[in-house]
């Protein structure tokens, strides 16, 4: 009998009809050969300092604890979890298996997921992997028939066990030492801190913008307009502007080629991420979870991968699924009016594929009733549907004219295009103008189209005008352009083509974006995301190593060579540990010229004894502590605004239940339970 182990519940109810599996029992199914039973994510992970020695587990920290390097890593299993794991346990103890499947997610974290739980349960047997990128049924058969042994993934697992020992061993001791070194609770990350010092860079750049002014003289020839160069100096503007106004301009050079826009690439999951949050403002988490339900229930493939090809095996089973999205009612939407033939073939590039190919709809995602999906499920699936036509339709074609004018001895500039073959822009347009739901984006510049123009034209009387720019500063940054940030490592000129060297991997970034905002370091305002002022002394204080996006980088690549088999995990972990060390001893002195905590501000005086009221972690308070409660009345949370007003003597009201409630500036004695406190008057309204 066969042990399957999956992540989850939901992939093991997909599995377990396909091999047989229909008995239900406590934690597993069973039948036909199969036992098919799951984990819960992470049932199994890395111990904290506290469960090692009695000097790590001591508090307050300090600076004696560190650096804290296990010598043998200790593992623990989630409280939630225990009773799974025992289920499992006892299954890999059954004497009825003979072999074990792994069918855990097919990256990094599932390898370890499995191996985690495999090796504390001290299990022996065979284990076989099984590797997917789709729950449809005939995903599955086809990766039982072609499973491997679980010894060739050892390198997937030393990249995910080395990865969760860095992240370890400089989160567990940096949280440690700059909390200690600042005397407040700080956490700091392998990935986190570099993520976060970008943005406070970028805040930076942005408040300090000086703007500038400059201008352009647009010369109107009639049927086109040409423009100067920039010119900084506003009466040199305004004289070339006086020569050139009604005086002629010459065609000195006209330029004609024929040029083309190829179709995007299939989505990896950054860049869906990416688009999901332009078009319809969703956070990358949002954008995973979507991605990961519309997976779970087989309309969609594997969403953590970070490919934007398909294999040449895919090449049938993509034309199915395209050709049942022309003809599904559904997607009809999306359907482009222009004659579409799709070619899969521009999608396929076999040494591209790595884990897992790019992300496309199944053949279920495709007959997909689109009105009973959640909404983000539905507009993620809609989105990568259009995508995927998009990326198979014919390259948008045109011709391409620029012309250089000259009047009075300066040099004019003009450029337009005229479609020649509109291709995957087609199903571009008609998709964005279907999806489309933010509008604080910046509208496309539309390029004009040029008549017939020829070199020595002359165009008499021409109009020429002064222009008045501004320069334009950075942009703060959002979830879209923060993730391609965090892809490429902070840097401007990034070669698609060359090996990604990012902060995180896709399967990633959505979490450390998160803890970010959790921790308190960055905030969200509509799609921007800036750092708070937490966050930015925090990187005030954190050395240039710490926060450095590129030794970050340097890792992941690491990381992704362990994964190939072409670089030593020891000699990573080596160059992590020393790391640590080295940081520890530098900074392992406490330094108060920096302070993380604002001195709370008075906001008036008690009603009741006339001492100060501040505000503190969990509300606002009399600093006397003379029982007046301040910050609720029936249950209701007071604003900062309105608890002034009632410490300035004013009135307020609220609306509960109906019924209009007036709160005045007055105190009354109440009893409840036996404990007396203070509170705000109140009569109806």
């Amino acid at each position: 009998m066969k042990l399957i182990i999956a992540e989850k519940p939901s992939v093991a109810n997909a599995i377990a009809p396909v091999v047989g599996a229909t008995t239900r029992r406590k934690g597993y199914t069973e039948g036909n050969g199969y036992i098919v039973s799951w984990c819960y994510g992470h049932l199994v992970g890395l111990s904290i300092p506290d469960n090692y020695c009695e000097e790590w587990a001591a508090t307050p920290w300090t600076f004696e604890q560190l650096p804290m390097i296990p010598e043998r890593w200790k593992f623990r299993i989630t409280d939630s979890s225990k009773e799974q794991f025992m289920v499992l346990k006892q299954l890999m103890a059954d004497s009825r298996v003979d072999g074990i499947i792994c069918a855990t997610d097919a990256d990094r974290e599932g390898e370890c997921i499995f191996r985690y739980v495999y090796n504390l349960c001290g299990c022996k047997k065979p284990v076989m992997r099984l590797w997917v990128s789709s729950l449809e049924a005939a995903a599955i058969r086809t990766g039982l028939s072609q499973m491997q042994s679980s010894s060739k993934y050892n390198s997937l697992f030393n990249a995910g066990f080395s990865r969760a020992k860095a992240d370890w061993l400089v989160g567990m001791n940096f949280s440690r030492l700059f909390s200690v070194r600042y005397n407040t609770r700080l956490n700091s990350g392998r990935v986190q801190t570099p993520t976060l010092a970008m943005i406070v860079k970028r805040d930076a750049d942005v408040k300090n913008f000086v703007k500038q002014k400059y201008f352009t003289v647009e010369l109107n020839c009639g049927q086109f307009v040409a423009v100067s160069e920039r010119i900084d100096d506003e009466s040199a503007a305004a004289q070339l502007t006086a020569a050139c106004n009604g005086s002629t301009a010459e065609l000195t050079e006209v330029k004609k080629e024929n040029k083309k826009d190829n179709p995007p690439k299939l989505y990896d999951l950054t860049t869906l991420q990416r688009d999901a949050n332009k078009m319809f403002g969703y956070t990358a988490q949002q954008t995973l979870d979507a991605m990961q339900g519309l997976y779970e229930a087989k309309l969609a493939t594997y969403p953590r991968t970070d490919s934007q090809y398909l294999s040449d095996d895919m090449e049938e089973s993509t034309t199915a699924v395209i050709n049942e999205i022309l003809n599904a009612s559904t997607f009809r939407a999306i359907v482009p009016d222009t004659a579409y033939t799709p070619d899969v073939k521009r999608c396929i590039n076999n040494a591209k594929v790595t884990g897992h190919h790019a992300i496309i709809p199944t053949m279920s995602g495709a007959k997909a009733d689109l009105n009973a999906l959640p909404e983000e499920q539905r507009n993620i699936l809609l989105l990568i549907a259009f995508r995927l036509m998009c990326a198979t339709a014919m390259p948008h074609r045109y011709t391409y004219m620029s012309v250089t004018a000259s009047c009075n001895g300066k040099l004019f500039y003009a450029t337009g295009k005229e479609v020649v073959e509109i291709g995957w822009k087609a199903i571009d347009q008609k998709a964005k103008a279907v999806l489309k739901k933010s509008d604080d984006d910046e509208p496309e510049e539309q390029e004009q189209t040029l008549p017939v123009l020829q070199q020595g034209m002359k165009f008499t009387n021409v109009t020429a005008e002064k222009a008045e720019h501004w320069t334009s500063p950075p942009r703060s940054y959002t979830e879209d352009t923060l993730l391609s940030a965090m892809e490429h490592a902070g840097q401007d000129n990034y070669n698609d083509e060359t090996e990604k060297k990012g902060l995180g991997t896709p399967a990633t970034r959505a979490g450390i974006i998160e803890a970010l905002e959790k921790h308190g370091y960055i905030q969200r305002k509509g799609k921007k995301i800036s750092a708070t002022e937490k966050g930015v002394t925090l990187i005030s204080v954190v050395p240039e190593e710490v926060k450095s996006p590129k030794l970050t980088a340097d890792w992941e690549m690491k990381l992704q060579q362990i994964e190939r088999g072409t670089y030593n995990p020891a000699a990573f972990m080596q160059e992590i540990t020393d790391y640590v060390r080295s940081t520890c001893s530098s900074y392992g002195s406490a330094d108060s010229s920096v302070t993380f905590v604002k001195p709370m501000q008075s906001i008036g005086n008690c009603p009741k004894c006339g001492s100060e009221v501040k505000k503190g972690k969990f509300g606002f308070y009399c600093t006397a502590k003379c029982g007046m409660f301040l910050s609720k009345v029936f249950g209701k949370e007071l604003t900062e605004t309105q608890l002034t007003s009632l410490l300035s003597g004013k009135s307020i009201s609220f609306t509960r239940n109906g019924t209009k409630t007036i709160v005045l500036p007055e105190v009354v004695e109440n009893t409840y339970n036996g404990k007396t406190n203070w509170q705000w008057k109140t009569k109806k309204g």
